[in-house]
């Protein structure tokens, strides 16, 4: 079957070298604060400039720019062909995929909701019957690829959430998803579980799964947990990327150009630290940027404007640091599902992949992402059937055209009854239950 082709570009080939020039500029005459000390020595030991009073770190041109090559060549190692991982909203392919829009393109649900929509319209805190019933949803839709935790209970004390959540994941679905960890121990246990998912230790490595990450906190700051808990992971052996959600008018730039290269450094900053803990690491980097709503300060996570963001930023990875990701999309600002979310859901979706995102999500989410809809999750997983069919184009060849059936049923006629029309109609028809 012939599929769509053609990327859509955001930004020229000029523009996309200049926001990466801006980016190593920033991390080297403002650079980050880094407010963990052993990741302040490591990168001090890599060349950086740091200053211990004021947790500054100042990264030099040419060492952002070694790693990033660095990241460019890893990508092309033909060992690395296959190895994938399920991230917050996607999957993240950690070789080289050669393909104008990847038709094949990954679906996330999950996000760790404190809150659920009922199926009775009540908004109330998440209950661990609310996350088995979630996940059982998921397995039934066959276009979500991978979950995370749709809501997370907030009966089961603070400490202890993390390990008690990805152990029902494990046990509830085989889509498995991105997931949070907040502290050293969490770490250890969740790896402990995804070794029982994959058998052993050695094959989780080989086929990551369940893995945690970190943050940026936006202006150019790594806080001291956010920090540790990347250094470790990197440490255990698992890809990572420092992910980085500047908000446009708050805590960035008013400007999708501005948020851009402050979202790049920021996660640029990872891309070095990583390499620097180790230099086989399997790295990424990672931008999920937005503008405020200025009317309430809120980071929006669906407009129109933040579509063009996003979709910037797919092809910023996609063409510019030749790595494969997906991206946040099928996110809304309202509160219930209904025509906005809808409309708001679909853009967000189609936008990025058109512009090369390998995925998005994470889905069934309404609520700027803080509240789960069971119906939501149903609506967005047929708007990702559509979007499927809609990228799949349709085939041209001698028995598609149907120059015969057209000359036997002629001016006036009617195909219905037509062996052509049942044999076909199936195939290339969107049919939704």
């Amino acid at each position: 079957m012939s599929r769509i082709f053609g990327r859509i570009k955001v930004l020229t080939d000029n523009e996309m070298q200049l926001v990466h020039e801006t980016a190593l500029e920033i991390l080297e005459t403002v650079g980050m604060k880094i407010h963990h000390s052993e990741a302040r020595g490591i990168l001090r030991d890599s060349g950086c400039r740091v200053n211990e009073e004021t947790h500054s770190v100042k990264f030099p041109h040419e060492l952002v720019e070694t790693s990033v090559q660095r990241m460019r060549k890893d990508f092309l190692r033909p060992e690395r062909t296959g190895l994938k991982q399920a991230i917050r909203y996607g999957e993240v392919s950690y070789y080289h995929r050669d393909e104008e829009i990847h038709h094949d393109f990954t679906c996330n649900s999950g996000g760790f909701c404190t809150m659920i929509y009922d199926l009775e319209r009540r908004r109330r805190k998440a209950t661990m019957n609310d996350l088995h019933n979630g996940l059982k949803l998921v397995n039934a839709l066959d276009d979500i690829t991978y979950s995370g935790l749709p809501v997370s209970d907030q009966e089961t004390p603070h400490r202890l959430r993390p390990i008690k959540m990805v152990a029902e994941l494990a046990k509830y679905t085989t889509k498995l998803g991105g997931i949070e960890a907040w502290t050293l121990d969490d770490i250890r246990y969740i790896e402990e579980i995804a070794a029982v998912v994959r058998g052993s230790s050695d094959r989780l490595r080989a086929e990551p799964c369940l893995v945690g990450y970190a943050e940026s906190r936006s202006p150019l700051a790594l806080d001291e947990n956010m920090a540790a808990l990347f250094i470790e992971l990197v440490r255990r052996g698992f890809p990572q990327s420092i992910d980085t959600m500047p908000c446009a008018g708050t805590t960035a730039p008013a400007t999708g150009a501005g948020t851009l290269a402050l979202g790049i450094a920021e996660t640029l900053s990872g891309l070095v630290l990583g390499y620097a803990v180790d230099e086989n690491a399997v790295m990424s980097i990672d931008f999920t940027g937005g503008y405020a709503d200025m009317s309430g300060l809120i980071f929006t996570v669906c407009s129109p404007d933040r579509n063009i963001l996003m979709g910037a930023w797919a092809q910023m990875i996609s063409t510019f640091y030749g790595i494969t990701s997906a991206v946040h999309g099928g996110k809304t600002n309202s509160c219930e599902p209904g025509f906005l979310a809808g409309m708001e859901k679909m853009q967000s979706i189609m936008f990025t992949l058109l512009c090369g995102a390998s995925g998005i999500g994470t889905v069934g989410q309404v609520e700027n992402f803080m509240t789960f809809s069971p119906v939501q999750l149903v609506l967005d997983a047929e708007l990702v059937r559509s979007v499927r069919r809609s990228l799949a184009g349709f085939e041209v060849n001698r028995d598609t055209l149907a120059l015969d059936v057209i000359t036997k049923v002629g001016a006036e006629g009617n195909f219905i009854a037509e062996p052509h029309t049942a044999d076909n109609f199936r195939k290339e028809f969107w049919l939704s239950d």
